[in-house]
């Protein structure tokens, strides 16, 4: 199917192809293409990934620097995970942010990057102010509004498919 307007093209064209009529030139313009959709980038998708992360992140801290444990008067530094746990747990985190990074170069989760930053960053300021008392709910709020941001984002990447 092929569209047809008619109307006159810039005077520039019109002078330089007049030939002998004073009418200026009508155009035919064929149907424009379809346009593909934008590309989709696979670093959004893993969101459901560091949600999970988030959550062991979260029951892993609440059974080292848990309510028994307080209450037992033992500080957490002293009994750390395993090696195998704390370097899984360290590579996680250090990905963590490497993925966060890396996503303020796609537009579409730039937004969610600057939050997931910023609670971080908001967090860790808090909990370095705190007792060791309060070092757990101020994890489990931090935690818990990143998970948020986790979740909104997985939603939004893969609705974006």
């Amino acid at each position: 199917m092929m569209t047809v307007r008619i109307g006159t093209m810039g005077a520039d064209w019109a002078a330089a192809d007049r030939g002998a009529s004073a009418t200026p030139a009508n155009c035919v313009v064929g149907r424009t293409e379809r346009r593909q959709a934008p590309e989709v980038s696979s670093l959004p998708l893993l969101a459901p990934l560091f949600l999970f992360l988030e959550a062991w992140q979260l029951a892993i801290a609440e059974r080292y620097v848990g309510i028994k444990q307080i209450a037992r008067g033992t500080d957490p530094r002293e009994m750390g995970p395993g090696e195998v746990v704390a370097f899984l747990w360290s590579m996680g985190l250090v990905l963590y942010g490497v993925w966060a990074l890396a996503l303020l170069a796609n537009p579409m989760s730039r937004v969610y990057a600057l939050c997931l930053i910023s609670v971080t960053v908001a967090g860790y300021s808090i909990r370095r102010n705190c007792g060791l008392k309060k070092i757990l709910i101020v994890m489990t709020i931090e935690g818990a509004v990143r998970i948020g941001f986790l979740f909104a984002l997985s939603v939004t990447a893969w609705h974006h498919l």
